[in-house]
């Protein structure tokens, strides 16, 4: 079978079951040209809200699968790929954090989107990396946790020297593993091209930048520059989503390591075996009791509050 002969009978299973296809913009092209909805995690989950679509499967992982049924209780919501995770959102648990809350009870617990469900059950505010800057420093507290990732934590600080920002070390390992090295060697290659990074970069990466923002500011950025060329620092299926969106300008990953395996394992043949598994127990449904979607969902429109 082609990709082409599967996307087709995607396409009419979907309308069959009353299906909406969600995928993250770190999904291949193939399962991005399903998809009803794409884009960052918690974008997709706000779509997923104003679907009418009875089932809702997430081409992501874990984590932002759990908020979308947070947000959509209503509706099944299922993963594509049950083994995709984030080690970011697995680095804290809920005990480890509430720990810290005990002893220091006059933090405001911020915690990046990239996490557990169970973990955001003990946390105060959720954060995009779009919104991590804008939310933090709307706060009434000046004294923050901010969790997991300490290098997007540390970009905020960065940014807002007058509050008082405690990090943990934690954070994307495929972003957080791009070298200095890295960029030099990008910027050599292509002298006249801006350098897009992503805040999940270590600090001296970040500070090397043209533009640092979420992936979706990244896109937006690039789109809309006057410039030809771009180094793109972040996930490499952007660079492919960016070239296709704009043949006219030239896109080149930073580097060819910056791959995210956890989003590369879901493939067009798990969204068709999805769609036909939905009913006989075969997919992979996300679960979740009403005091846990309750719990959790707390610090999600904390942020919506906040203008999230």
């Amino acid at each position: 079978m082609t990709v082409r002969e599967m996307q087709d009978i995607i396409l009419k299973l979907k309308k069959e079951t009353n299906t909406a296809i969600l995928a993250h913009s770190y999904q291949a092209r193939e399962i991005v040209e399903i998809a009803d909805f794409t884009g960052d995690s918690y974008k997709l989950s706000v779509d997923a809200t104003k679907t009418d679509a009875d089932n809702i499967i997430f081409c992501g992982v874990h984590f932002m699968a759990e908020t979308a049924k947070m947000l959509s209780p209503g509706k099944r919501v299922f993963l594509a790929n049950k083994n995709a995770g984030c080690p970011m959102a697995e680095q804290m648990d809920r005990d480890m954090i509430a720990q810290i809350k005990a002893s220091e009870p006059d933090r405001t617990v911020v915690a990046y989107i990239n996490t557990t469900a169970s973990l955001k059950t003990v946390c105060d505010v959720c954060v995009t990396s779009s919104s991590a800057l804008k939310i933090v420093k709307a706060l009434d507290s000046d004294k923050i946790l901010f969790i997991p990732d300490c290098n997007l934590g540390g970009w905020v600080k960065k940014q807002l020297p007058e509050k008082d920002i405690k990090l943990l070390q934690g954070g994307c390992p495929t972003h957080a593993a791009v070298t200095v090295n890295d960029v030099k060697k990008a910027k050599a290659e292509h002298p006249d091209a801006l350098f897009l990074v992503h805040p999940e970069c270590v600090p001296a990466v970040t500070e090397l930048a043209d533009y640092v923002g979420s992936t979706s500011g990244i896109m937006d950025f690039a789109k809309k520059s006057d410039a030809r060329e771009f180094i793109i620092g972040t996930e490499t299926s952007i660079s492919e989503h960016l070239q296709y969106d704009c043949p006219d300008k030239k896109f080149y990953p930073l580097t060819k390591d910056l791959v995210c395996r956890n989003m590369k394992l879901t493939t067009l043949p798990d969204v068709l075996a999805t769609l036909k598994g939905m009913d006989n127990g075969e997919a992979s449904e996300i679960i979740m009791d009403e005091e846990l979607i309750a719990s959790a969902r707390k610090c999600i429109d904390e942020m919506i509050r906040l203008g999230g």
